[in-house]
């Protein structure tokens, strides 16, 4: 299962003018430790953000999913309910998630979490479509073996016993 972690950072950006302007943004990340998800984003922002740039919050994340559309930049979150059935007493329970959708407006977010779910086997409702102050998502991506530290490391298959 997924790890989000809700990233703010702090920076001097240039704005219109040509003058610089701090600013804090959000950033969302998958990954398994809280430092795991710093170094992320250090490697991430290091190369986007010109000068120095300080991580002034990191918290794991409410949201469960992320749908992600080319033609479009804006984050959305969606709240979706639906109601599940205990095993043990047989009493329904509401349950809401939380999932991040790049979308237009509103309207079409809201279109295009239903498409993505409609293969749900339950019925569901979503109640609640805000735009995001998250700027950007950066998913879990799995090192190549020539992207691993140098050192001592042999695989696995091929150490002695």
């Amino acid at each position: 299962m997924r790890t989000w972690f809700l990233c703010k950072v702090k920076y001097a950006k240039e704005n219109e003018e040509g003058l610089l302007k701090n600013i804090s943004e959000q950033f969302l990340l998958d990954a398994v430790s809280f430092t795991e998800a710093e170094a992320v984003i250090f490697d991430r922002l290091g190369s986007q953000i010109r000068g120095d740039f300080q991580v002034t919050s990191l918290s794991k994340s409410n949201i469960v999913d992320v749908f992600f559309y080319d033609d479009a930049d804006i984050w959305y979150k969606c709240k979706v309910s639906y109601l599940v059935t205990d095993a043990d007493t047989g009493k329904e329970k509401k349950v809401n998630q939380f999932m991040l959708i790049t979308a237009h407006d509103v309207k079409s977010a809201y279109d295009r979490i239903q498409e993505s779910l409609s293969s749900m086997l339950v019925s569901f409702r979503i109640p609640d479509v805000v735009e995001s102050p998250i700027m950007d998502v950066f998913p879990y991506e799995k090192q190549e073996e020539d992207e691993l530290p140098e050192g001592n490391f042999k695989p696995i298959s091929e150490t002695e016993e």
